[in-house]
């Protein structure tokens, strides 16, 4: 089927009148969003307070350890000319 065909078809498709809906569907429709919006919600919810727990465990860890400072050296200069 070439563009000229497929953008006739569309046409007619369009063109035809629309299809009745079932009454009972909507209801259904609505539950069903409604329980993927919570979802979407909960799972929101909960990245952020993981990634707040991460940022947390972070500090905490960075404070203890002070991974910037320098080490302290294993061994001391040799102490000549005295």
């Amino acid at each position: 089927m070439n563009r000229p065909e497929r953008e006739a078809e569309v046409r007619r498709i369009m063109e035809q009148g629309t299809v009745p809906v079932p009454p009972e569907l909507y209801g259904e429709a609505v539950r069903r969003g409604t329980r993927m919006l919570h979802r979407r919600t909960t799972a929101r919810r909960l990245m952020w307070l993981l990634l707040a727990l991460a940022a947390v465990a972070f500090t905490v860890w960075a404070a203890t350890v002070q991974p910037w400072a320098v080490p302290p050296s294993d061994t001391t200069p040799p102490l000549d000319g005295w």
